[in-house]
């Protein structure tokens, strides 16, 4: 007898159900009732079979599924379900006592077959389910189900980043750097399918290494082409053209930067675009279409054709500046929208060195987004570079602050008056934060310093904005600039222990309407920004503008700003449905800000509990268990699972894991 042993990564379980609970309610109430069923439209891997399936479980369903090799077979896809020969007029009569059937790929439908899913949404007496993938040619008869309203259309979305996390954690079997998750999700494009073969990539020996600070898995360095991976760019690595070839393999080795067009040959660039394989921006640039076929091009050429072709890549440095430039005047408008930043990612991703001026613009940039595990991430790729470089430091400090952690990473902020408020604010000590905001940022009355008013040179003084904090070694004046990009470098002013950064930053100044205190900052941030405006709101107590102005730092890019704005309005608005509507608002951006814990943020989502699970919740979230939390309160362990179990259902929580970051701990 022989006997198969399946390999282990053949063996590959299905990811948890996530993100998807008001779409899987919606097709499940559309499969109800009187109602004909829905139609589920969306890009290639987003996800629509398996919503399809959840939604249909347990349920009396019958599935057909198209094929391209098939559509030249009438009813190819119904010929588990019909007999040979039959007519539509005779198949539409046996599937009439079919109460619901989920027709996938209808997109590949043969046109007999398209003609009889459309003749049954017409009938009325079975219940449809449809999955058609955007961007992709379906038969007249499919497309007509919703345009002909028929049937309601589901547009469905790529999965949010916030909700795709989960998903690479237990496909990984552990958490994922911040870094890498972002390399995996600009490769895969929100296709979940080809986020699962890039897993199955990374699984090879020494690929994935353990971070040196974190228990997260790090990715840097090449792409391990496997043979799925192979299937799946065929259309780049197949080209039999040797010009096009070329083309492509320059392109590959040329990122991240772009090639001017008139450096390759036309009429080789026309037939690659025209099958969709490169990218032409208006400036005349041409760019790999998808970004998975640069490293699988660059991974499949052999070692003479790579030394060749990376010997013509442009320098990276002056596109590197470019990329730090634009971040520092974004922040300065406070207008922190995402930007293209290829040139620093794919330092990340090559495993190059990234400068540590660099990283700390970075760092800053995602902290003010709201994105403070990235923000830690970039901290520690300039520290691995520079361990003694004082803004990357003061920028892993603040994101660690902002996340509720105390501790050695912390304590550096206190040596710095614009920052010594975060380490009692990270502890939950509100009274030592406020009174050392007190003492260390006085309201003047004339309005929000300058550089050039402080007798600093503008250029230092914007180098300074970048990244203000404390500094760490003995080598460097605790209120010296970070080193500047090159381009600016050699404006520095001398270092002046007379010019806090809270002088150059309104950021620093912000700090204080975002600890409670905006009667603080009311004068230092200027009347007509919206950072000035929260502070006014704030400190007049006016929810509705408080709400207004959380609407303009979301637009703004400033999430983690918009969550706290509307959770003060929570607690001064005097309409409870307009509290409600500002909680729920909160909760929401709160998510998507990695972790964030600040004192604005405490207790955001309490109010929805009552108060035996307020109690059981909270002490969830400080770690203890079911059985601690049953002796501590005198209940069952059963009592505290079901309370546990409403409060997730109210707190949007799948476990106790995400409670910390949406409750506050004792302190």
């Amino acid at each position: 007898m022989t006997t198969f042993e399946p390999h282990a990564k053949t063996l590959r379980l299905p990811w948890p159900f996530t993100g998807r609970d008001e779409e899987l309610e919606l097709v499940r109430r559309s499969l109800t009732g009187a109602r004909p069923g829905i139609v589920i439209t969306g890009p290639a891997g987003c996800g629509r079979t398996r919503l399809a399936m959840e939604a249909v479980r347990g349920a009396d369903c019958a599935r057909v599924a198209g094929a391209p090799e098939t559509r030249a077979l009438p009813f190819a896809a119904f010929a588990h379900l019909l007999p040979e020969g039959v007519t539509l007029h005779r198949a539409v009569q046996l599937l009439s006592g079919v109460r619901l059937l989920l027709v996938d790929d209808a997109h590949l439908l043969d046109d007999a077959s398209a003609a009889l899913v459309h003749q049954l949404a017409v009938h009325g007496r079975t219940r449809l389910l449809v999955l058609v993938t955007d961007g992709v040619p379906a038969p007249a008869a499919v497309s007509r189900l919703w345009t002909g309203e028929l049937l309601p259309r589901l547009a469905l979305q790529p999965l949010p980043h916030e909700e795709t996390v989960p998903l690479l954690t237990a496909g990984a079997g552990g958490p994922l750097e911040p870094l890498t998750v972002n390399r995996l999700l600009r490769l895969c494009r929100g296709d979940l399918r080809l986020l699962r073969d890039l897993l199955d990539a990374l699984r090879e020996p020494g690929v994935l290494t353990r971070g040196a600070d974190t228990d997260a898995w790090t990715w840097r360095g090449r792409l391990p082409v496997t043979p799925a991976l192979r299937e799946r760019t065929a259309a780049v690595l197949a080209r039999s053209c040797p010009d096009e070839r070329e083309a492509l393999d320059r392109l590959a080795f040329a990122e991240p930067l772009p090639l001017p067009a008139d450096t390759l040959d036309l009429r080789t660039l026309e037939r690659l675009e025209t099958d969709g394989l490169l990218d032409v921006a208006a400036d005349d640039t041409v760019r790999l279409a998808h970004p998975l076929h640069g490293p699988v091009l660059r991974a499949a050429a052999g070692r003479l054709r790579a030394r060749r072709l990376t010997g013509r890549r442009r320098p990276v440095a002056p596109a590197l500046d470019a990329e730090a430039a634009e971040l520092t005047r974004r922040i300065e408008r406070a207008d922190v929208r995402a930007t293209p930043t290829p040139v620093g990612e794919w330092l990340v991703a090559e495993g190059e060195p990234v400068p540590p001026w660099y990283a700390a613009v970075r760092a800053r940039f995602s902290r003010l987004r709201g994105e403070l595990r990235e923000a830690a991430a970039w901290a520690r790729e300039g520290l691995a570079e520079a361990p003694r470089d004082h803004a990357c430091r003061t920028e892993l400090a603040l994101a660690a602050a902002q996340s509720g952690e105390t501790g050695a990473l912390v304590d550096p902020l206190a040596e710095h008056p614009g920052t010594a408020a975060w380490p009692p604010a990270a502890r939950g000590d509100l009274d030592t934060a406020l009174k050392t905001l007190k003492t260390t940022a006085p309201c003047t009355g004339q309005g929000p310093s300058t550089g050039a008013a402080a007798g600093v040179d503008p250029a230092a003084a914007r180098a300074e904005r970048i990244a203000p904090g404390p500094s760490t070694g003995p080598d460097t004046c605790p209120t010296q600039a970070p080193p500047a990009p090159r381009a600016t470098q050699s404006a520095h002013a001398p270092c002046s222990a007379h010019a806090p950064c809270s002088a150059h930053d309104p950021y620093s100044a912000y700090d204080a309407v975002r600890l409670g205190v905006p009667e603080r900052a009311v004068c230092l941030l200027p009347a007509d920004g919206v950072l000035g405006r929260h502070a006014r709101a704030l400190a007049r107590g006016d929810g509705a503008a408080l709400d207004l102005v959380a609407a303009e730092l979301e637009e703004r890019g400033f999430l983690l700003f918009a969550a706290e704005a509307h959770a003060q309005a929570v607690r001064v608005h005097r309409d409870p449905s307009a509290a409600r509507t500002a909680r729920t608002r909160a909760v929401a951006l709160v998510r998507r800000c990695q972790g964030a814990r600040t004192p604005a943020l405490s207790g955001l989502v309490l109010g929805e509990l009552t108060a035996r699970q307020r109690q059981i919740v909270t002490l969830a979230a400080a770690g203890l268990s079911n059985r601690q939390i049953a002796e501590r309160l005198t209940l069952s362990v059963r009592t505290v699972g079901n309370h546990l179990y409403s409060a997730y259902t109210r707190l949007g929580a799948g476990d106790r894991g995400a409670l910390p970051c949406l409750v506050e701990q004792p302190a």
